[in-house]
């Protein structure tokens, strides 16, 4: 089975990602992958052009959005209790979830806007049908309480999740780019899928094309946050392995779960 990125980030993930759509979707076409998905942060604004040009280039668009999710409701404004909300990633299956996305993401900025555009589990739950579920990075609900030593917690979100989207249509998303917290919370993750059936898929958190583009991310996130390269304190992406890999380097992270590479081609 092939592999399929779906986990990247966009020139439309505004100073975050450095994958130019025209780019991004030739660099899957040379890697010899056929399809690709988009999940920018919070937004959708890129879908129109990423769908012309996959199709231009006879790959096949998946259409997504890294989604941030309140701690409790979307009308909350209290900093200590709203001030963090964690990630979600959702894929479109079909025109009912293209349509449902678009109205999450439409209301995250409209109703749940407080430091970034959220969603809420009340939303999600009425707007979930025709769509895909992962369980995001490290700043997910499930890997971060994993990470602060709640695994009970961790499972019962999970058992939440599958139940709302249904069996076939949440996975459990594992990533390395090596860093520690990735690896403890992937070597969590695998377990909790043993335990619950939740199947694993496997993601790089792709925010540019190459490897040697990490300078060009790295500018990026020094104007979001207004600092220089020099500064030493400051908001910084480990490593330089959030590009856009080959299958081959994408099934060596796991080697001992094959099934999560294959579930991106699912």
């Amino acid at each position: 089975m092939s592999f399929t990125h779906l986990h990247v980030h966009s020139e439309y993930s505004l100073l975050d990602g450095a994958c130019r759509i025209k780019d991004l979707v030739s660099r899957v076409k040379a890697l010899g992958q056929d399809a690709v998905a988009i999940t920018d942060h919070g937004v959708m604004y890129g879908a129109v052009n990423f769908y012309k040009e996959c199709l231009a280039q006879g790959i096949k668009p998946i259409i997504g959005c890294e989604v941030y999710v309140a701690p409790g409701s979307r009308f909350g404004r209290d900093h200590a209790a709203d001030g963090t909300s964690y990630h979600l990633v959702l894929l479109c299956r079909n025109e009912t979830g293209y349509r449902n996305l678009c109205y999450l993401v439409s209301m995250a900025f409209t109703e749940g806007l407080y430091i970034k555009p959220r969603i809420d589990k009340e939303l999600l739950r009425s707007h979930c049908e025709g769509l895909i579920a992962m369980s995001a990075c490290i700043q997910g609900e499930i890997p971060r309480l994993l990470l602060n030593g709640d695994y009970p917690g961790a499972k019962k979100a999970a058992e939440e999740m599958r139940d709302m989207f249904g069996p076939d249509c949440f996975y459990l998303e594992i990533q390395d780019h090596g860093i520690a917290d990735e690896r403890r919370a992937a070597d969590a993750l695998i377990r909790l899928s043993k335990e619950t059936g939740i199947p694993l898929v496997l993601t790089n958190d792709a925010h540019y094309i190459k490897r040697e583009d990490a300078y060009v991310q790295d500018v990026l996130m020094c104007i979001q946050t207004a600092k220089a390269v020099t500064d030493t304190d400051r908001m910084k992406f480990e490593g330089s392995e959030l590009y856009l890999k080959s299958e081959e380097e994408m099934r060596s992270l796991f080697p001992k779960y094959p099934e999560a590479a294959d579930n991106t081609a699912k």
